[in-house]
């Protein structure tokens, strides 16, 4: 019997059963992958865990490593989500400042690593597939095009050093922050992580004024 034909008897699947099964294998590798890295996780051992079969797997994958793939591209998703609504959150408490709204995603963003770090431990590891660092540097490249609109940044090297000085430091205290041993010790690195944070306050407003400075001269 089919995997369609066990849903209902020849009717197709629709979208969302879909988006279901891919859910599910998703949860699974990312429970496999935790325990066994890339190069050691098979996919029988995934499709195990989702209580499916390999050619369901391939059938919304393609491959290991395209599984692989989609589950870092979750992942990168809803980090994106938590720092935008906590961005979007400040703004309705009347938050206008670039900084501040910086401030609000990054706390979030940091926020979420302890509850995460499984997650980011696999992608920080190194064992990952062959092509999964350019597709990391495509995600960066994107965060930190975001953050540069977030701070109203203009397109101007110090400015573009700036932020991405600012971007880059997440990434590594996020990784600081997943290796914690203990929930307490996460809570101290990320209130220290984001003092950090506030302490690039004044090289940016020095900058953003002088280039301000330089244009009605």
């Amino acid at each position: 019997m089919t995997e369609t034909q066990r849903v209902s008897r020849g009717t197709p699947r629709k979208w969302s059963s879909t988006e279901g099964v891919r859910t599910e294998f998703l949860d699974a590798a990312r429970k496999v992958f935790a325990k066994r890295g890339f190069s050691d996780a098979s996919v029988t051992e995934v499709v195990d865990q989702a209580g499916a079969s390999v050619g369901s797997l391939y059938h919304h994958f393609g491959s290991k490593t395209d599984l692989f793939i989609a589950l870092w591209e979750r992942h990168h998703k809803e980090q994106q989500a938590i720092a935008a609504e906590a961005v979007a959150k400040a703004r309705a408490t009347g938050t206008t400042e670039p900084f501040d709204l910086f401030v609000a995603g990054s706390r979030a963003y940091l926020g979420a690593t302890w509850p995460r770090r499984g997650l980011v431990k696999i992608f920080s590891l190194g064992d990952t597939p062959p092509g999964f660092q350019s597709k990391q540097r495509e995600g960066s490249r994107a965060w930190i095009a975001n953050n540069f609109r977030l701070l109203g940044a203009e397109d101007e090297a110090v400015q573009r050093a700036l932020v991405f000085l600012a971007t880059s430091f997440l990434g590594e205290a996020r990784r600081e922050i997943a290796n914690a041993r203990t929930a307490k010790e996460a809570r101290e690195l990320v209130a220290a992580m984001t003092e950090v944070i506030e302490r690039m306050r004044p090289m940016f407003a020095a900058t953003l004024a002088d280039r301000h400075n330089e244009r009605i001269t």
